[in-house]
């Protein structure tokens, strides 16, 4: 890790920083003893809960068997936070206690009291024998979330002492994440935590000051981290769901309270809203860019149901960079944008250009997706650019990956470089809407640019790229080599059928029949979608290579049926 942090003075810029954070958390715990003054006697609201939960999955937490982030885990024999040998997903998603919505969805006492009983479980076990991920402060966050929105069936079977000792765990831990709450990582974790503040300020009895605090604090993280077009700083599409999953419930709260409802928050969802159908594929799935996987698609309908905006999608989002093609049912997004600085790469992904191609129902090319928790082992190779239908140059990323496995753990792998300039351009006339891009992603490796230009036809049967390799007009100093091979990809969605046949390969896709042609040699090879909800399958994807000394591909997909 040394080596690599005294070649990158970024990479270490960010761990001393992380470090930092680190040192003045840990002098802040929960543990050090402070004047905490008295702890709160009621809960004053209940937030909506816009997650569903599964009566099937009460069952089997009552019958002692967790299936968190994919693993399942019987805890029979004793508490389920005394499994430190779990996984560390596993251990997140405990801790965390959004499973207490499986338990609120039957409304019954024996849930009621399974609750409680596991809740007094948490309360009563030390903290030195507590998993460190439930000290996490984005855990923490979403653990008092959990407490507060689930809290009728928590204290539902508690008697005054169990709700006096429920109450002042919950008042503990919001006390220490406003202590430490300004040194959270940037990105998600830092703005849940923000948000999580202003639940338990609106939640619990609080003084006029602290409501008002906790809504700017929250105010200023929304600006910062909601662009203006409403994607998130991360690029990660997904999250778009899971904030709108808070705001939305924080959104009644500060009416329910009689208590305004700050501006930003509501120009955030009012931004956020219109995001969520332009990476909506027409049947429904997300586009999966840049840390996007399976998702919850009942939960991404339930959001939409408070988009009142009419139309059609946005064309574009130029801040967040993605761009969005769409003719007579078919639908294309691009990833037109620079990479993610900092802690807000973490879990970037490397594929800049690449695009996504749906027809009516049906999902045509995609990109990999992000793994479920459960693959761990398959993360990076999700993140290159060959996990992407875009073009790779000597088998290389067109952003950098930190290196070191320890580095991984103590920053969470975000991304050390990548494109710096991606122009864009589009155009919409009667034949229909084309759109260039550019990258210059592998200008320091190779001292080359990356351009594809994409054009849909007004009747959505035809897609048609070009695909271009040219030299820098600004080379970098110190190139670190010559370019090797340049292959194209194009990864199939694994419910479409592909055949070569001639010059090209047939692509059944339901009741339609596409055909694919490029003007340089191209092969059907396997490929891995890891973006279904059942886990990674097996697909196949187009590869399209580069001659020698060829500087240009052109391709189409046609659709014959």
């Amino acid at each position: 890790m040394a080596a690599e942090l005294v070649d990158d003075p970024r990479l270490a810029g960010l761990a001393l920083k992380e470090a930092w954070r680190r040192v003045r958390r840990a002098t802040r715990a929960p543990w050090l003893p402070l004047f905490s003054g008295a702890g709160p006697d009621r809960i004053l609201a209940v937030p909506r809960e816009f997650h569903h939960g599964d009566m099937a999955t009460a069952e089997t937490i009552y019958a002692g068997c967790f299936h968190l982030a994919g693993h399942r885990i019987e805890v029979t024999a004793r508490s389920p936070f005394e499994r430190l040998d779990a996984p560390l997903a596993w251990q997140v998603e405990l801790y965390g206690f959004s499973w207490l919505r499986h338990l609120s969805e039957t409304q019954d006492a024996l849930s009621a009291e399974n609750a409680r009983a596991l809740v007094l479980d948490f309360m009563n076990l030390p903290r030195r024998r507590r998993s460190p991920a439930s000290e996490q402060p984005e855990v923490m966050a979403r653990r008092i979330v959990s407490f507060l929105t689930h809290c009728p069936i928590i204290m539902a079977q508690g008697d005054d002492a169990f709700r006096g000792r429920f109450l002042d765990l919950l008042a503990s831990e919001v006390r220490y994440l406003r202590r430490i709450a300004a040194e959270v990582s940037d990105g998600m974790p830092r703005l849940g935590v923000r948000i999580a503040l202003a639940f338990s300020a609106l939640c619990l009895p609080a003084h006029g000051h602290q409501i008002k605090l906790a809504t700017q604090n929250l105010s200023s993280e929304l600006d910062r981290q909601v662009h203006a077009d409403g994607g998130h700083a991360s690029r990660n599409p997904e999250l778009i769901i899971e904030i709108l999953a808070q705001l939305l419930p924080l959104r009644q709260l500060y009416a329910q309270r009689s208590q305004p409802v700050p501006r930003v928050l509501l120009a955030a969802i009012d931004r956020m809203l219109p995001a969520l159908r332009f990476f909506r594929h027409a049947e429904g799935s997300f586009a999966l860019f840049n840390g996007a996987g399976a998702g919850d698609r009942g939960l991404l309908l339930a959001l939409l149901r408070f988009d009142e905006t009419l139309g059609e999608p946005m064309s574009h989002m130029r801040q967040s960079g993605y761009q969005r093609l769409t003719q007579n049912g078919v639908v294309v997004i691009a990833d037109a944008g620079t990479t993610p600085q900092g802690a807000l790469s973490r879990d970037a992904h490397a594929g800049t250009l690449a695009f996504e191609f749906s027809s009516g129902q049906r999902r045509l090319v995609v990109n990999c997706g992000a793994p479920q928790k459960t693959e761990h082992s398959w993360r990076k190779l999700a993140r290159t650019t060959a996990a992407h239908s875009t073009l790779t140059v000597a088998d290389q990323s067109s952003s950098r990956f930190a290196r070191s496995g320890l580095l991984d753990r103590f920053l969470g792998s975000p991304l050390v470089s990548g494109p710096s300039r991606v122009p864009v351009s589009r155009e919409d006339d009667a034949a229909g809407q084309s759109l260039s891009m550019a990258h210059d992603g592998y200008r320091a490796a190779f001292g080359l640019v990356h351009e594809r230009e994409l054009f849909l036809s007004r009747d959505g049967r035809l897609l048609e790229g070009s695909d271009r390799l040219f030299k820098a007009s600004r080379p970098a100093r110190k190139r670190k080599g010559e370019a090797g091979e340049a292959n194209l990809r194009f990864h199939l969605h694994p419910d479409v059928e592909a055949d070569p046949a001639g010059t090209g390969i047939r692509l059944s896709c339901g009741n339609e029949v596409w055909w694919f042609f490029a003007d340089s040699p191209l092969a059907l090879e396997d490929s891995i979608f890891f973006a279904d909800p059942r886990g990674a399958k097996r697909t196949k994807q187009i590869v399209v290579t580069f001659g020698e000394a060829q500087a240009e591909v052109h391709w189409r997909f046609e659709r014959r049926l």
